[in-house]
Formats: C-alpha cells, structure tokens, sequence
C-alpha cells in the first residue's frame, strides 16, 4: 500500500528539485518548497494521533489527498493557484504515510526481513525520482501534452493502486497490545507469521510473546525516562536519516542539467541513467540490508557518496572547463547509485531507534529536519559557479564527519528484535560493522 503511494511521493519530491519542464507553473520558488512544509505538516499531524488510530486510516487519508494533488494536475495543469494547491496537499498526504509507515513496518515486520520490508519506502521513492526524471528529459517542449498533466495522469494510478491495497493492510500487533486486546494482537500477528507450514508451528506464537515484552519492558518506564533514553539515538539518527537531503537536491540536480546542456549530447542518456541509478542502489540495498547488514552498506554508501561529493567540488573549482562538466555529469552518475544504497537502510534505522511512546513524535522530528533542509537549500541556493563549489565541499565535508561518526555510533542490527535494537541503539559506541 505506501509503496505505491511513496512512488507518487517520489514524483512530486523530484518535481519540486528541478525536474519539470513546464517552467511556467514550476518556476516560482514556492512551488518548489511548498511540499516539503507539506511533508512536515502531515508528519507532526500523523505522530500527535497515531497512538489512538489504526495505520490504514492514515494510508487512505495519505492516498485520498495524493489523488487530489493528482486530479488537480491533470485537471488544471496550467493554473499555478491550482498546481501549488496540489503541491501542499500531496505533502500533507506524504507526511501522513511516512510516519505510520515507519513504525508499522517496524512493529510488524519480523527480524529476518525488517530491513528490507523498511527499504521499500526509500525504493517507492526512488521508482518516483526515476519516472519524474525520465519523463523530464524525454519530453519535449513542443509538444501540445502537458507535462504536468502527465505527473498527474501517474498519480491517480499509483494512488489508486495505492487505495486499493488498504484492504490487504494488517495492524500492527503492539497497537492492540497496548490496548490489552489481545485477540486482536493475536489475529494480526497469524496474518504476518502465517501458521502453517508445520515448521512454523510457533513461530506466531514466539513472536507475539516477543511483541508483549515489547510492549511491557516500554510500559514499564515513566515517560521521561523513555524521554532520556531517546536522546541519544536521536542524535545518532540526526547523523543517518537527515543526510537523505543530501543525496537528491536541488543543486545535484542543477549539476546534472549543467553537465548536460554543455557537453550538448544528441540524447538524455546520462540524466535518464542517472534517475535509474539510484533506484538500481536501493534494489541493491534491498537484497542486502537483512544478510550482509545494515551498518556495512550505509558506510559503504556514505564513503563513496563523501569522496565523490568533494570531487565534484573540486571540478566546480575549476567550471569554465568543459571537461570538468564532463566528469562532472559521470560523477553524478555514480553518486546516485551509492546514494540509493545509503538511503534504503536509513528507515530500518528510523523504525528501530527510539521507544514505543516517543517513536511517533522522534520520528516525526527526525523526518521534518529533513524537509527543513530541503526547504534551506532551495530558499538559500544562490546561482553560479561559486555557490556550487561552496555547496558541494561543505556538504562534502558533512559527509566525511558523518561518516566517521556513522561508524562510530551506529549499531548493526540485523536479525535483531526491536527490544534488542533499542539496547543497542542506546550504547555509547558501536564500532562493529558486520
């Protein structure tokens, strides 16, 4: 269900970074960061409500605003008033999918596939970059299609589809137990560990046993100590999740476009490539994340994306060279397919880090620093060839400190129960990487 709505999400984020050519309802800059305050709207809405209400109503709010952001576009492409509207409502829906997403996966997924179960959001998002830049770079000025009524045209599929899934959507098992329903528990939980075949006999009954010392070792704690033990994975999670913003911007993207309009190539080969890359990363990422490990294929992504960051600065240098637009566009190349190794692990993290209580409002603060970057760098970025040099080495430099500190801090958790990710999220330092 939120896979297919994240597709749509990924779309409108693309859309917002630099990739549609109708300039005429994309140009002005608060079309450009009106759906990251979406997001964060939508976010903090879904973690003030989402202890009393079922994740499903959150998907099918999520997907009915993302149908009317598309309706809209396809409606009205060419009416800005109408467009921005869109744009605002598709956030607010994403916002409301994200975080309920996050914990549910969490709360529901079983040890062994947690990670990749989490992936799919980043994946979902990555399908949309790829289908938004694709369509920017092959579509043509010339034609009478608008292209914003296509975006639309996408979205209504994938939010229909989206819908419709909600009625395959089962509730987490520690939603109920925290009500003291436990038949209900027990029911959600036969539906995600089946108990047949006979070689998993009790595998529902372990893991719901599992859920309810989840639940009563996070019962047990007063709320600030639930409190006091989230700050230190949420500063871990500060130097993991937020740099997300970092790997698709509104200046990569400009980069990309510079790149291609001066080496003047008679196709869009490279942009195209380089919108699939980064979803080739998250597949990759998602047959990895729950058998070599989460922490490995973050700092693999994270060294890679840190080394070509600065090359990329030290080309900018230099701009007037052609040869360095050049490199420059192959380097944006290969960062986004690091890029989508790196960002497919970050919503297991998300989703394992802090306390049952506080996940909603620690997620949704941690998911809201994101836009807000999102929102300073397209505010702030001045143009020329200065600015992108400045850019990419301090954002180079955050990459290299994160890295270290990743590497440090961060706790691999494959295979692990939530109970036992949480304890290791908690330690000072995690120096183990596999």
């Amino acid at each position: 269900t939120a896979c297919f709505l994240m597709v749509y999400g990924g779309m409108d984020m693309a859309q917002g970074l630099g990739w549609n050519r109708d300039a005429n309802t994309t140009a002005p800059i608060a079309f450009q960061y009106s759906w990251f305050i979406g997001v964060m709207i939508g976010a903090v809405l879904a973690a003030v409500s989402m202890t009393h209400v079922p994740k499903w109503f959150y998907y099918s709010l999520g997907g009915v605003l993302q149908s009317i952001d598309a309706i809209l576009f396809v409606s009205a492409p060419s009416d800005y008033a109408s467009i921005l509207a869109a744009r605002w409502l598709g956030g607010v829906g994403m916002g409301l999918i994200t975080v309920p997403f996050v914990i549910h996966n969490a709360e529901s997924a079983s040890s062994k596939y947690r990670g990749m179960a989490a992936a799919l959001e980043q994946y979902g998002l990555a399908m949309g970059i790829t289908i938004q830049v694709v369509m920017s770079a092959e579509w043509s000025w010339y034609s009478d299609f608008e292209m914003n009524t296509a975006h639309g045209i996408f979205g209504i599929v994938f939010c229909a589809l989206g819908t419709a899934f909600i009625f395959f959507a089962v509730e987490s098992p520690v939603f109920y137990l925290r009500k003291n329903n436990e038949q209900m528990a027990r029911i959600c939980q036969s539906h995600h560990v089946p108990n047949v075949p006979h070689s998993n006999a009790n595998a529902c009954h372990e893991a719901l046993e599992e859920a309810k010392r989840y639940v009563a070792e996070a019962s047990s704690l007063s709320l600030g100590e639930e409190l006091a033990q989230s700050v230190l994975p949420f500063i871990k999670l500060l130097f993991c999740r937020c740099l997300v913003a970092f790997t698709f911007s509104l200046p990569l993207s400009t980069a990309m476009a510079m790149s291609s309009a001066v080496n003047d190539d008679d196709d869009d080969w490279p942009t195209i490539v380089w919108g699939i890359l980064r979803l080739v990363g998250t597949i990759v990422t998602l047959l990895l994340v729950d058998s070599v490990g989460r922490k490995f294929v973050s700092l693999l992504g994270l060294l890679c994306m840190a080394g070509l960051m600065l090359a990329m600065a030290g080309l900018f240098y230099n701009i007037y060279s052609l040869d360095n637009l050049y490199h420059i566009g192959r380097i944006s190349l290969a960062f986004q397919f690091f890029a989508g190794l790196y960002v497919a692990c970050t919503t297991t993290y998300l989703g394992e880090a802090f306390g049952m209580r506080v996940k909603p409002f620690f997620i949704a603060l941690i998911v809201c620093l994101e836009q807000v970057i999102h929102v300073i760098v397209i505010v702030s970025f001045p143009s020329g060839s200065h600015a992108m040099f400045t850019y990419f080495l301090a954002v180079g430099i955050i990459l290299v400190i994160s890295m270290i500190t990743f590497a440090i801090l961060m706790p691999e958790t494959r295979g692990l129960t939530l109970r036992q990710a949480g304890e290791r999220f908690r330690r000072v330092h995690n120096v183990q990487a596999y």
